[in-house]
């Protein structure tokens, strides 16, 4: 390990910044990490929606992390939108001849705005040749339910019994995201595939909630190298994020649901202590 982690994205773009390969480096960064990103697709899109998707080829996601890799080991990977079954299995065997020390996989299908940005016919893919290689997945309720193939969750008893019913699909550790659920606090079941562990937090007050997926992600993913165990680390992206979401209303970005402020501890200002600053 060196003194600064150096914190792969491998992911698509986000115009507006608030999610994907922008969303990640911005996160990286906030905690500390040293970002490289791999871009796996050029997205038009802003706090309003995506229009327009164009996939890079599995090629050249190929070239970009051969070239990338040889040069610059990666202490931690974060794993997003791939869009395609051809570009999953080019990661899949980056990840097979690099063998970075942790992985975490987001598996982005759905955008916050409702728009498909993993192709129906690359789930299968997604499921058995990646999940297997990560060392921690983060879906989201809706997620879970693709990849499972059945409803999404209503509650924590259903939530359990899907981390269960992923690790039986070969995932290492899981944490099933429960901001979709209704209530005070939001709950995620995390799991390292024997007792699972409920994480309560706050359920924060805006609407401006674009990029969180990618962020709490990116947030492990950084935070890892540095934390003495998956937990840990899981833990206090948890913490980072809800500051990031607490601080969201500042930012006045878009006409949509505006990103999370990622940099909600750095930004300062010193005639009113303690708040962001909003430049």
């Amino acid at each position: 390990m060196t003194a600064v982690p150096k914190v792969l994205s491998i992911a698509g773009t986000d115009p507006s910044g608030g999610a994907g390969i922008q969303g990640d480096l911005k996160t990286f960064s906030a905690l500390g990490g040293y970002g490289m990103a791999v871009i796996t697709g050029l997205v038009a899109q802003t706090t309003t929606g995506v229009r327009e998707i164009l996939e890079v080829p599995a090629a050249f996601v190929h070239a970009q992390l051969e070239t990338l890799l040889t040069d610059v080991p990666a202490d931690a990977v974060k794993i997003g939108m791939l869009g395609e079954a051809s570009v999953i299995h080019a990661v899949a065997a980056a990840l097979d001849r690099f063998s970075p020390p942790y992985v975490v996989l987001d598996p982005v299908m759905v955008a916050t705005s409702g728009d498909r940005l993993l192709a129906a016919d690359a789930v299968a893919a997604l499921r058995e040749v990646l999940l297997p290689r990560a060392d921690l997945i983060t879906p989201n309720l809706p997620e879970a339910a693709d990849l499972l193939g059945d409803r999404p969750a209503t509650d924590i008893a259903e939530m359990r019994d899907q981390v269960r019913r992923l690790h039986a699909l070969g995932a290492r550790r899981v944490l099933l995201k429960g901001g979709h659920l209704d209530g005070v606090t939001c709950v995620d079941v995390y799991s390292e595939g024997d007792r699972p562990v409920e994480i309560a937090v706050p359920r924060i007050p805006t609407r401006h909630t674009h990029g969180t997926g990618c962020t709490l992600s990116s947030a492990i993913a950084a935070l890892r190298p540095g934390s003495s165990d998956w937990l840990t680390a899981v833990r206090e992206a948890k913490d980072y994020l809800t500051g990031a979401l607490r601080a969201a209303d500042t930012l006045h970005v878009g006409q949509g649901r505006g990103p999370v402020h990622h940099f909600h501890a750095l930004w300062r200002d010193e005639r009113d202590e303690g708040h962001a600053l909003v430049r």
